[in-house]
């Protein structure tokens, strides 16, 4: 028998924890391909389907709906199931919602092909989220949070600067079976790479080496689902955590996901290629953003709530820079606002790291589900309604002029608003939580005390009564 060496274990354990998490945040990357490849062809697919607005809006729409409403189902599988499984059965699943889109010639088909992009896409982020803390020191989480978030903000690059071309090239079905066969192949790596925790592999009896500092996961608490949901929904922190994500990642998703191509081409008169790099750019500001946030929110918790503040104040002076000027705005201030609501986007998971922080361990899954639902809860309000705005405005749909989109794209601003108020009172309800006393421990048990005769305490005891002393002998 030969002794490990521990500096060899270390070093396994820091690569393995590595190769499990590149592996998972790259399903992740394709998952933001697929949930943007709509947005950067929606003029395509407003001709394709002869959708207006409304209607290129209700593809989004519908995908998103499905997201968000399965945050919470997916947290508490998530708690049961482990990550690995849903993260592959989610690229499998993304992968044939891109083949039925790459076929489909009318709106039903297209928006079953999102409905199933919409269930894929919702077990990926908050299950690769899940393997953090399995796999690295607790203190590294929330810069591996905000790291992860740029990484798949890679995928928004791709679907702007890869699958565009093969979209002007090769024709629809092309770019979408393209991006169908990546979601499988990413699918099959997770399979094979990706597991839970360190630890024995149950599956194959082969050992991994843990990563430096921390502990092979004991076995998982099952905590029963209608009881663990309960209490992640009744603790205030979790609903902290879904607003910092509703305020900070509303204004970017719902540009992104549908209305900046539209907007930037047909109301601001920018080329392909300009929209293209101004996507680009919120990935690169994601990118250069996230880590920073990630490591002060990581080591000064206290100061999670300021940096959402400001970040928050500075998407809305943005909205206001971009709908009030009357006239097109130069391509830099068009790079400013992209800019700004990208940094909404690594703000946006603090708000994981909030909601992880007031709930136990084997309520995480749930409780990041809940909270990864804000900014898809927002960006389905602000696309809905800018896409019903369009259409009322004159018929003219995403072709619509600059008059109309400013009208449209202030319903942004509404809500912004409720993203802020919501923020502030439930910031308000968790300080309260703090403050409030705690309750007085119960008194200790009485323990009896004898009488003369100790009759009494000896019956409230539960005992027989003590033999009488000569004093009460005589009756």
């Amino acid at each position: 028998m030969t002794l490990s060496d521990p500096a060899v274990d270390r070093t396994a354990g820091r690569r393995r924890a590595g190769l499990v998490w590149g592996t998972a945040a790259a399903a992740y990357a394709v998952a933001v391909l697929h949930r943007s490849s709509l947005g950067v062809a929606g003029l395509e697919a407003s001709e394709r389907f002869g959708a207006g607005a409304a209607g290129l809006a209700t593809f989004v729409v519908v995908q998103l709906v499905v997201y968000a409403g399965l945050q919470v189902p997916v947290g508490l599988l998530l708690d049961r199931l482990g990550p690995r499984r849903l993260i592959a059965s989610g690229a499998v699943l993304m992968g044939i919602g891109q083949l039925v889109m790459a076929l489909a010639s009318d709106v039903r088909l297209a928006l079953v092909a999102r409905v199933l992009i919409g269930t894929g896409d919702a077990l990926t982020f908050v299950s690769v989220i899940r393997l953090l803390p399995a796999w690295f020191p607790l203190r590294r989480v929330p810069l591996l949070t905000q790291v992860t978030g740029v990484v798949g903000m890679s995928g928004q690059v791709l679907a702007a600067v890869a699958l565009v071309p093969v979209l002007h090239g090769g024709g629809w079905p092309t770019a979408f079976v393209t991006a169908a066969v990546v979601g499988v192949v990413v699918g099959a790596a997770v399979a094979v790479v990706v597991r839970d925790a360190p630890g024995p592999d149950r599956r194959r009896g082969a050992a991994g080496s843990p990563a430096p500092g921390v502990a092979a996961a004991p076995a998982p608490v099952r905590p029963r689902t209608r009881r663990a949901l309960g209490a992640v929904l009744r603790e205030p922190g979790t609903w902290l955590g879904f607003w910092v994500h509703f305020v900070g990642g509303s204004s970017i998703n719902a540009m992104v996901l549908l209305w900046a191509s539209p907007f930037l081409r047909s109301a601001e008169g920018r080329s392909p290629a300009e929209v293209s790099s101004l996507l680009s750019l919120t990935a690169v500001v994601a990118l250069v953003a996230g880590p920073p946030i990630g490591h002060l929110t990581g080591r000064r918790p206290e100061r999670r709530l300021a940096v959402v503040g400001v970040v928050a104040a500075a998407i809305g002076l943005a909205w206001a820079g971009l709908l009030l000027p009357p006239r097109p705005l130069p391509l830099w201030a068009l790079a400013l606002f992209m800019a700004v609501i990208a940094v909404g986007g690594p703000t946006s998971l603090v708000g994981l790291d909030v909601a992880r922080a007031h709930n136990p361990r084997e309520r995480m899954g749930t409780a990041t589900g809940v909270a990864n639902a804000g900014a898809f809860v927002g960006a389905l309000l602000t696309m809905s309604a800018v896409g019903l705005v369009l259409d009322a405005r004159g018929g003219a749909g995403v072709a619509a002029p600059l008059s109309d989109y400013r009208v449209a794209l202030a319903t942004a601003g509404g809500t912004w608003l409720l993203g802020v108020v919501g923020l502030v009172l439930a910031a308000r309800r968790v300080t309260a939580g703090r403050s409030r006393p705690a309750s007085p421990p119960p008194p200790p048990p009485a323990v009896p005390r004898p009488h003369a005769d100790g009759v009494v305490d000896a019956l409230v005891a539960g005992r027989a009564p003590a033999a009488a002393g000569p004093s009460s002998g005589r009756r």
